[in-house]
């Protein structure tokens, strides 16, 4: 599989050959048709005995096989359970959101929202003891230790507007920083904050020109950084593909709200046009910059007059550095080949992060971010990897910048071959090398988004 028709790119084409099925509906993006529970996985290599937890990543899987685009299935999380060396099981669960269960639709008849009535299909988190199923549309759904649904997740009815599937919870304070946006009515963006404990403590809006889907943002030690993208809503869409458009008047620019006045004001920045899906991470530099690495289409979504799409784009990994003192962004292109979900070591989420990894087609890149080399793993053909999260050696490994943190990339790798999915585990530090540990499981992962490494906490 090439890197443009990796799981990552936006677009939903039908394959060569399957014109009557969209592409989102075939090969590895077709969902599986039931939950599975499996114990005593087969393990080629060693898995390293530190590694005590659930390896969890979310997808969309339309329970009736059929949705209208990639990200419109309905969610299922899908865990692998490692302690002690061993590979003790794999489950996967269907998050029951009343959209799932009841048939909820996100608007009623008299223009009501019901906030319950998302998929739940982007991302699952876990904060202040809670794991917590996320898309942007709607509200978190919280999963219990075995991945059973508890229900819808509202902070005690503080949340009121849809969440982000793209929280980031800064590892010096513990809160957990998110925004929500709104598709009809305004505020179209409100920003939130949850402290250490998960308390809802700050929910303001923040005025944008109009209903942009903004996907994710970035965090640093002294600002959340906002990225207001001229990809909008369009309700003439609904109904008929995926209802956002790409707008050539809507501008494109980069915000600073500072984290110790969130109710002050935000500063913008103009940037060349484009969209971003993921942000692989932000800093506050020494000399006052705030520096981003990002994930950057050069449109998204442009319409034909009869609603198509007008051709498929592809992000590659670029850096915007700010300059608050002069109100100037300077855009670089840091590498040429395309790819998507990049992540980096969450302990430093915020702080400089010297290396971050992107998945591009067959491959998995790790990037030096200081110098612009880069590292691949070759998963062979026909094995075609996901997003990969980097989990450290254990507590007590370093996490600061200039350090390179012992540790393994975890990620789901499907195999065209025999159309099964491995958990593959890959040395952080010695990307090329042979996998760590691959563990064989008993079905097929479709192609899905995003997930975590949830460690064992202490007794």
């Amino acid at each position: 599989m090439s890197a443009a028709s990796t799981p990552s790119a936006p677009g939903t084409p039908s394959l060569p050959g399957a014109a009557s099925t969209p592409r989102h509906l075939a090969g590895n993006y077709a969902p599986v048709t039931g939950e599975l529970t499996a114990h005593d996985l087969d393990v080629t290599g060693s898995i390293p005995p530190e590694l005590s937890g659930w390896y969890l990543r979310n997808g969309p899987n339309p329970a009736d096989a059929a949705s209208g685009h990639w990200f419109f299935g309905d969610g299922m999380v899908h865990g692998v359970r490692l302690e002690d060396g061993r590979a003790v099981s794999y489950r996967n669960r269907w998050v029951r959101t009343t959209r799932l269960t009841d048939g909820a639709r996100p608007y009623d008849e008299l223009g009501r929202r019901d906030l319950t009535a998302g998929p739940a299909n982007t991302h699952v988190v876990r904060h202040a003891g809670r794991t917590l199923a996320l898309v942007e549309t709607a509200l978190p759904y919280e999963l219990s230790a075995d991945l059973d649904t508890v229900g819808p997740y509202d902070f005690g009815g503080r949340l009121r507007t849809a969440m982000t599937a793209h929280p980031k919870a800064c590892p010096d304070t513990g809160e957990l920083h998110f925004f929500g946006y709104g598709v009809v009515e305004e505020p179209y963006l409100t920003y939130h904050r949850a402290d250490a404990d998960g308390e809802l403590v700050i929910s303001r809006p923040i005025e944008v020109p109009g209903p942009t889907m903004m996907h994710d943002f970035a965090l640093t030690a002294g600002h959340v950084v906002l990225l207001d993208l001229p990809v909008v809503f369009d309700l003439g869409l609904v109904g008929r593909s995926m209802p956002y458009r790409w707008d050539d008047g809507y501008g494109a620019r980069l915000g600073l709200l500072r984290r110790d006045d969130p109710h002050g004001r935000v500063r913008w920045f103009d940037l060349d046009p484009c969209y971003v899906f993921h942000v692989l991470n932000a800093h506050d530099a020494p000399d006052g910059t705030v520096v981003v690495h990002a994930m950057r289409y050069p449109e998204l979504w442009r319409r034909t007059a009869d609603g198509a799409v007008d051709g498929a784009r592809q992000a590659v990994l670029w850096k915007w550095t700010v300059d608050p003192r002069t109100g100037t962004v300077t855009e670089e292109q840091c590498d040429d080949r395309p790819g998507e979900f990049p992540r980096t070591d969450d302990r430093l989420v915020g702080h400089r992060a010297d290396f971050g990894h992107v998945t591009c087609g067959d491959a998995l890149v790790r990037y030096d971010l200081r110098t612009g080399a880069s590292t691949a793993h070759d998963f062979g053909p026909g094995r075609t990897p996901g997003e990969a999260v980097f989990v450290p050696a254990g507590p007590g490994t370093p996490a600061a910048p200039g350090v390179s943190s012992p540790g393994w990339l975890m990620t789901y790798v499907h195999d065209a071959r025999t159309d099964r999915s491995d958990l593959v585990v890959l040395d952080a530090d010695d990307l090329a090398a042979l996998p760590v540990a691959t563990v064989h499981l008993p079905a097929r992962v479709p192609f899905g988004f995003h997930g975590n490494w949830l460690a064992d906490l202490p007794a």
